[in-house]
């Protein structure tokens, strides 16, 4: 059983909707990202997702692209962002480990060539934003016996046919965006989510985890009430920025100790 699985399947005997928080790569310099994805563990993450750099990223708002731009100034790049999830394995081989970008960095290095780097450096899953399910044929040939599970992306606007097409291909988890927009917006609609999550577990017994505009506890709240997983991203990557360099890690934990806790206290779990 994958990372990923086993986690979803503990957490569903305890009633418990997971907490995947996202950080990019190299923010806000190479060098925090130990500290930053021990404090990400520390504070209660079940899974973590790690975006890749890229310097034209479509999907993410302002915080995130920001983000993007000070690792690109480091030159962070796909083969670094492998080494991290290589060395966060030396003391973690418990925590799934995402990576979230473009396709761009990945058709470089080439396909194969990523799966087989990917895989060795213990990565459980790959969401390539602009790989639609109907387009993804080659992607998903070399995912196949290689452990990493293909995430997808659902929409408000996505139909019952681009609904059907993920659930035929994704594997881990399906990521619901709960907003129309980028990251990082806000006026999230959780009687909206609620019924497309519905929507979407007609379709496959994978969890849902939903993400975009959830910046604080209580949306995390609202929104785990019917899904299996909240995703947190532009807020934590602000609370990066905003943070002194000796902070981060202190500051990170703190921020998503509180999303759990509001999580758990949802579902009735001692803290």
């Amino acid at each position: 059983m994958s990372r990923i699985a086993a986690t979803f399947e503990k957490l569903r005997a305890q009633k418990r909707p997971a907490l995947i928080p996202f950080v990019t790569a190299g923010d806000p310099a190479p060098e925090h990202m130990p500290a930053i994805l021990k404090a990400l563990v520390a504070g209660g993450a079940d899974v973590i997702e790690l975006g890749v750099p890229f310097s034209d990223p479509m999907a993410d708002g302002p915080a995130i692209q920001r983000s993007s731009e000070r690792a690109l100034k480091h030159n962070v790049g796909l083969r670094d962002v492998l080494a991290m999830v290589a060395a966060f394995r030396k003391s973690n081989d418990a925590t799934p480990c995402v990576l979230m970008g473009y396709a761009n960095p990945i058709e470089r290095m080439g396909l194969a060539t990523f799966v087989t780097e990917a895989r060795r450096a213990g990565v459980d899953g790959v969401l390539i934003v602009d790989y639609p399910p109907e387009e993804s044929g080659p992607w998903l040939d070399a995912l196949k016996g290689s452990g990493i599970d293909p995430i997808f992306l659902l929409s408000p606007t996505s139909t019952d046919a681009s609904i059907d097409r993920v659930a035929r291909v994704a594997g881990g988890y399906v990521y619901y965006v709960s907003l129309k927009g980028v990251t990082g917006a806000t006026n999230i609609d959780t009687k909206d989510v609620e019924a497309m999550v519905r929507r979407i577990r007609v379709k496959t017994a994978l969890p849902v985890g939903v993400g975009f505009g959830i910046r604080d506890a209580a949306t995390a709240q609202r929104v785990a009430a019917c899904a299996d997983a909240v995703v947190i991203g532009s807020r934590i990557v602000q609370e990066i920025f905003e943070a002194p360099p000796v902070e981060i890690g202190a500051r990170v934990e703190k921020l998503v100790r509180e999303f759990r806790t509001a999580l758990d206290a949802k579902v009735g779990v001692a803290a």
